[in-house]
């Protein structure tokens, strides 16, 4: 594996269980600068627990996760926050808050974690509602926002910060094919200058972003490379989550 402190995301022999399962087994993969992997698999391989452990919401019983350098199983406190703040996460459910509005949900991380005034808070909130489409939509609550908005929304506020690193679970789903590929357009955008990990069952938009695909077969690795590449794998089921549908 290429040296954790000069890629983006690397994770370094990890593995993760809950109480008897046993959900990511022994994992290595490493994500270079600027680079787009999309992690296929079948339901229930450990694909967003992944996510979750590269953004340190969960630990990893072994095994060393590096994001930027820095190997955030060994930090806590501020110095994981700082870690934190070069990443956006848009969970597949959005995860908006109900009793704020667009606005207030895009302006809660800006106000928390950086020193920006209100004009400048707000400039970049209409920078970006413009971006993913949403300008007239500042003021709504999210219950009424259809799921494509919601999507868009999450998009939205993953992107406030200008993270280095975007991290997405699941950005196509409960989507129509021709939403879900409004969003692929949306991180599409996001490629000359971001880091991106995407976990989707959505192959046609996974090749359509990805620039490599790593697939997980029963908590493991099974394969890593580009989409054409993985067509012939020896594995039956990394054939079949890669092709064409």
């Amino acid at each position: 594996m290429t040296d954790p402190k000069d890629t983006a995301v690397a994770l370094d022999h990890v593995s993760k269980s809950f109480r008897q399962k046993q959900v990511l087994r022994d994992v290595t993969f490493s994500v270079a600068r600027e680079e787009t992997i999309c992690v296929l698999g079948r339901s229930g391989t450990g694909k967003s627990v992944a996510l979750k452990l590269m953004i340190a919401l969960i630990k990893p019983e072994t095994g060393h996760i590096w994001i930027d350098g820095d190997d955030i199983t060994q930090l806590e406190g501020q110095e994981l926050s700082r870690v934190r703040r070069k990443m956006g996460f848009l969970f597949q459910n959005a995860a908006l808050f109900d009793f704020m509005t667009l606005y207030d949900n895009l302006a809660l991380p800006l106000r928390r974690l950086t020193h920006k005034s209100d004009q400048e808070i707000e400039e970049i909130i209409d920078r970006v509602l413009h971006q993913v489409g949403l300008s007239g939509d500042r003021e709504k609550m999210p219950h009424e926002l259809s799921g494509g908005m919601k999507k868009r929304a999450g998009l939205a506020r993953a992107l406030v910060l200008e993270p280095q690193i975007l991290l997405v679970d699941e950005p196509s789903s409960g989507l129509d094919r021709i939403t879900a590929g409004e969003i692929d357009d949306l991180l599409l955008q996001q490629k000359p200058h971001t880091t991106m990990i995407i976990v989707t069952h959505d192959v046609l938009g996974a090749r359509r972003v990805g620039d490599r695909f790593a697939v997980f077969d029963q908590g493991r690795l099974a394969a890593l490379g580009k989409p054409q590449d993985l067509e012939d794998h020896d594995n039956e089921t990394v054939r079949r989550l890669v092709a064409e549908k």
